[in-house]
């Protein structure tokens, strides 16, 4: 068997990562043969250092965490890097720019699979920082593909959500349905499939709960992973 690359993961938040780890050791078995997957480690900070720096607008704070995880993951024999948090990525490029080992990014694996699929508008869900921000627009539109978030007030109650909620292992039925009807309002809107561009948010909705295709970016980038890893 052809040797795989050493799979490191950049976490921020646990239960996304853990979904993220899970996915490349279960669905390894699809590439590399049953009960096998590629080498794989973990590093993260506590979730509530990227939160303090995000929240006082501090990006280089951000970056430079992802770095010294990087770092770290480099040390011990990492050969691809991924990070399972969306709103991160808002500092990608200046993290991998310098990086010693190559990074997969999370909206690009998430474009990808929306142009194979043949969407056009894509709704995109996560928390506050990253509906408002660049990370997805900057992915999407190169391919020609347009997005869309919710309105200001399902914004701000999404980003709850995720806040005092999903990242904590807690997740309702109250919230299901909640992303349950926004999703529906997107369709109304013209979205032709959703992205659940917070890697919680698969925990909570899966395709059975949302009337538009959903691209679920936690599995995708495990996906995407595996498949640079046993090319």
């Amino acid at each position: 068997m052809q040797r795989a690359k050493h799979i490191g993961i950049v976490a921020c938040s646990a239960e996304g990562a853990a979904l993220c780890y899970r996915t490349l050791c279960v669905e390894g078995a699809v590439w590399m043969g049953e009960d096998f997957h590629p080498e794989v480690t973990m590093h993260t900070y506590p979730l509530g250092e990227y939160m303090r720096f995000g929240r006082m607008g501090d990006w280089e704070g951000v970056a430079g965490l992802m770095r010294r995880s990087a770092e770290k993951l480099a040390r011990v024999g990492a050969e691809l890097l991924i990070c399972p948090d969306n709103t991160v990525h808002q500092v990608f490029d200046l993290v991998a720019r310098d990086s010693p080992v190559p990074w997969l990014h999370i909206a690009e694996t998430v474009a990808a699979e929306a142009v194979e699929n043949g969407y056009r508008r894509v709704g995109v869900l996560g928390t506050r920082y990253l509906m408002e921000g660049p990370v997805y627009p900057s992915r999407l539109r190169p391919r020609g593909l347009e997005s869309c978030i919710p309105t200001e007030t399902e914004r701000q109650r999404i980003d709850d959500t995720i806040f005092r909620e999903l990242v904590k292992g807690r997740f309702t039925a109250e919230s299901r349905e909640f992303f349950g009807r926004v999703i529906e309002r997107l369709g109304e809107r013209g979205c032709d499939s959703v992205a659940l561009a917070c890697t919680e948010i698969p925990l909570l909705v899966s395709q059975a709960d949302s009337v538009l295709p959903v691209l679920d970016s936690t599995r995708l980038l495990a996906r995407a992973a595996l498949r640079a890893a046993t090319d």
